[in-house]
This record gives C-alpha cells, structure tokens and sequence, in this order.
C-alpha cells in the first residue's frame, strides 16, 4: 500500500485550540458497516486531501456504494469515524456535500425549472439565490428553453445535464459523481468534464467513482481501491503506477541489435525498428541505454511503460478474490 504523504492531523482539543486548518477534506478512520451476516464496509480508512479529484474505486460489490451513504449520511457506520473539514460527521454537513448517484432520482412528471427549484431549497438555497443560480447554469449549458420541459421529455443525456446541475447548484465543498458520464455524448461528456476541472480551480474537493479506468487515469490525482470491504491499495495516481511498474521500456532504433542483446532482459514484443523488452531487475534503463549506444544501436526513442490503472486493478482485484488452494 502506498503510504499517506499528508501529516497526521493533531487531535480535535488541539485543533480547535489553535484554529488549524485541515489538509483533508475527507477521513474516513476504521469504519465498519454490516448488513445482517454481511461486511459491507470493513475497517476502512483512508484519507482525502482537499481540493483534488480523487478516485474511489472498485469491482461491483466491493463496498463502495456503502461508504458514499455513509458519508452522505444516508446510513450511519456501525463503528468507526467519518470527518468532514476535521469535524466528525453530523447532521449539517450533508448541506456541504453535493451527492450524484449512478441511479438517477429525478421525478419525470415535473417541469424541469421547477424539479430544480425544488432541489436547490432544500439544499438551503432561498428562492431568489436558486432562482439566479439556475439561471446560471442554463445560460452556461445553452438550455434556456428547458424551464418548462417535463424531465420525461428528455433524452437520458439531457437528464444527465439537469441532475448534474441539481448536484453542484449549491456549490458544495465534497462533490460526490457516481459515473457522471452515463448516458453523455462525447461533446457533452467534455462539457461535463470541463465544468469539473473548474470546480476543481474553485476549491471544491471531487470524488470520482466509476468502472472507466481510463477516466480515472485522464481525470484523478489521488485514488483508493476497495475491494470486499477493504482497502488495498491508495496514493496519488503517479505513485502508485510507479510502486507496480515492471522496468518495462519501448525503444525504437536504427540500425543492428547486437547478439547477446536478450541476455538483458525479457523481449515483450519487437517489430521492424521498435522494441518493448522487460529488463533484468539488476539492469538500470540508463545501464542499457548506454549498452546499445555502445554497439552503435542509433536510438531514436526510449520510454518507460507504467501499467495502465486498468492492469494494476486486475492484478490487485485478482490476487484478492482467487480462491485459496
């Protein structure tokens, strides 16, 4: 596992006596929630630094649902503690959190600029605050002439837009996205996308789940892996691609490869001109790099390949759930 590089935060007589700000928006600090004979959550912790994009991943069934209603405060963990800017988890913070469930809530029946209305209330907006925040929204959006649509009028994409829209309408500090781009044409889902990225400028702390390990990649600066309840794996996105790399390099060449040049390492694949080979653990890139300048091998390129996200969540989903012998 790849170590927290952010301090441990003092205790709460401490910080409240000396005014400290916290750098985690987000901890959550051995929790446990269980459902009849079932570990939904088991003893998890880990924490989450403010203001970043922040990956929450996991096979179907791994518990990461469980953890978002906790900490939205749809369920309460059965032991353990959530805090939120330092603070256990209460009764106030759900009007900091903007929560999008993969499962879509809106009621079709109603007008569109009514169901946000009625959203942004309770989420504590006034009437006229709502009123010129939903404005906003549909002027950046383009969708001015949506106020009087019933939900059921429109595409799936388009919903996806208006319950994005009811998610952030309060500018909350934790925005919680659960496949955000479901449904979303890729000139949409960019819209989306970029509309994170500001958020993310304004200060507002971001959690990232879903199944698209090349979103995560593209998207995430930090991550953590659930897995049957548990933590196995989390750290900044650069950290834990480096902590699984294989000392795996591509290079492309002109010219001869000298003959001994398999005793260097495993030949992964190699083309006219262009090698992918594993090097021995011993050998260094720069050892070899410097082995075939030396036979003349003129280089033209040489890269180190990091496992994909996608092949480190194999590795690591999969060494978890094979059976025992």
């Amino acid at each position: 596992m790849v170590e927290n590089s952010y301090p441990q935060q003092f205790n709460d007589s401490t910080n409240q006596r000396f005014n400290i700000k916290y750098m985690n928006i987000l901890s959550l600090k051995n929790v446990v929630k269980t459902y009849q004979d079932h570990i939904a959550v088991n003893d998890i912790s880990f924490d989450m630094p403010e203001g970043c994009i922040f990956g929450l991943l996991g096979p179907n069934g791994a518990g990461k649902s469980s953890m978002i209603r906790i900490i939205t405060t749809i369920t309460q963990a059965d032991s353990g503690t959530v805090y939120l800017n330092g603070e256990p988890l209460n009764s106030s913070h759900p009007a900091q959190i903007g929560y999008m469930p993969e499962e879509r809530g809106l009621y079709k029946k109603m007008e569109v600029g009514d169901h946000l209305m009625y959203l942004a209330q309770l989420k504590g907006l006034p009437k006229a605050d709502a009123k010129q925040a939903i404005d906003h929204w549909f002027e950046k959006f383009g969708i001015q002439d949506w106020w009087n649509k019933k939900v059921e009028e429109l595409s799936k994409g388009m919903q996806q837009k208006i319950q994005f829209i009811s998610t952030v309408i309060h500018k909350p500090k934790l925005l919680i996205l659960d496949e955000p781009f479901s449904g979303l044409d890729p000139i949409n889902a960019n819209l989306i996308k970029d509309e994170i990225y500001e958020m993310k400028k304004q200060g507002i702390s971001i959690i990232f789940s879903t199944h698209r390990m090349e979103q995560v990649e593209e998207i995430c600066e930090h991550i953590v892996l659930i897995n049957q309840g548990k933590n196995v794996l989390q750290g900044t996105v650069k950290d834990v691609k480096a902590q699984y790399k294989e000392n795996k390099f591509e290079f492309k060449y002109e010219g001869e490869l000298p003959a001994d040049f398999n005793d260097h390492g495993n030949v992964v694949k190699e083309t006219p001109g262009s090698v992918i080979i594993q090097l021995q653990e011993n050998e260094s890139s720069n050892d070899f790099l410097n082995y075939l300048l030396r036979n003349n091998v003129r280089i033209q390129s040489f890269n180190e390949i990091l496992p994909t996200l996608n092949e480190i969540f194999i590795r690591k989903v999969g060494a978890i759930t094979a059976p025992q012998s």
